[in-house]
């Protein structure tokens, strides 16, 4: 996985973790503990009252329990109205 994050490296990813949390981050540099020291917010899904942004400082997830990154398009994610958007918490991954 280390070589993959390269491509991710200075650039503002969801980070989708194997419970569910889905984290909005900066990738400062590669590590073989996922360090996240630039977390901008987690944010929590609701089917019911939209999406809440949870700010985050540093943190800190072990390689292992990242099940998905994907690079965001900064200026989509900022015209987004999370308030109105409405989804399902996202599950944990069964393996």
């Amino acid at each position: 996985m280390t070589s993959a994050l390269e491509n991710y490296i200075n650039r503002t990813v969801a980070v989708i973790t194997s419970d569910g949390r889905m984290i909005v981050v900066r990738i400062p540099f590669k590590y073989k503990l996922f360090l996240i020291s630039d977390c901008f917010f987690k944010r929590i899904y609701s089917s019911a009252l939209g999406v809440e942004q949870v700010v985050l400082g540093l943190y800190i997830v072990r390689g292992d329990n990242v099940a998905v990154i994907g690079e965001i398009d900064e200026e989509t994610d900022s015209s987004l109205d999370l308030g109105n958007i409405r989804a399902e918490p996202l599950n944990s991954v069964v393996h």
